[in-house]
């Protein structure tokens, strides 16, 4: 197994990572406040992830997108 890759245990529902098209300091800015996967998102307020230095209105639009496609929504 790589390093630093988690496997899920049997029967757990699977965790999606960020979209890689909202850029390394997106992903680094959710990370540090420790927002780990796509799923942690949904109610999230999108306003306040914008607060986040490194997070813009681009990667909030792609991770908006990437939460409807799956069925989840920001709180806004």
């Amino acid at each position: 197994m790589a390093a630093g890759r988690v496997t899920p245990a049997p029967g757990a529902p699977a965790r999606t990572t960020f979209p890689r098209s909202i850029g390394r300091p997106a992903t680094a800015a959710l990370a540090l406040a420790g927002y780990d996967h796509l799923e942690q998102l949904h109610g999230v307020r999108s306003k306040d992830l914008l607060r986040l230095h490194g997070v813009g209105p681009t990667a909030v639009a792609r991770l908006r997108e990437a939460l409807a496609a799956s069925g989840r929504s920001f709180q806004d």
